[in-house]
């Protein structure tokens, strides 16, 4: 089995950078950016660093002028208060916009049932992730946050 070592990979990206007579664009994405050795994110191996977001109101806004061609509706509201309280990423927007519904109306009702429907999901793998949580915390003998702030009181 092959593996691929820190130092190896260093080797790679400088390798690639001194053979190219231009300039090139590597990309390299990562949910962890802090789990990241520093000598990866030096200058002159990743020199911008693009956090990309959950989408925003505003970037609902640029979503719906680029793919629908609509720079405002009455629905605009409600559908931007879900945004704001919903994990939703632009391309999850983007996608629901795409479906070619016949009318506006039809289109933008079904966009804010799915976001009724993502927050709904979030909130549940939240919750199992913090039940989880618990119950590791249990097995291992430790005490729970909730448990943890029982015990301040009584102190």
């Amino acid at each position: 089995m092959l593996q691929v070592t820190l130092s190896g990979l260093l080797n790679f990206i400088d390798g690639l950078w001194s053979s190219c007579g231009d300039e090139r664009i590597i990309i390299f994405t990562t949910n962890h950016k802090e789990k990241l050795d520093p000598a990866l994110l030096r200058p002159g191996r990743m020199d911008v660093h693009v956090h990309m977001s959950y989408c925003t109101p505003c970037g609902f806004r640029v979503l719906a002028a680029n793919y629908i061609g609509i720079e405002d509706h009455e629905l605009f509201g409600e559908i931007e208060e879900a945004i704001r309280t919903t994990e939703v990423t632009p391309a999850d927007v983007a996608e629901q916009l795409m479906r070619n519904d016949d009318s506006l109306d039809a289109l933008l009702n079904d966009l804010i049932k799915f976001l009724k429907v993502k927050k709904r999901e979030n909130e549940e793998a939240k919750a199992e992730k913090n039940s989880a949580q618990q119950e590791s915390m249990a097995s291992e003998g430790g005490q729970t946050e909730e448990e943890e702030n029982e015990s301040r009181e009584l102190i």
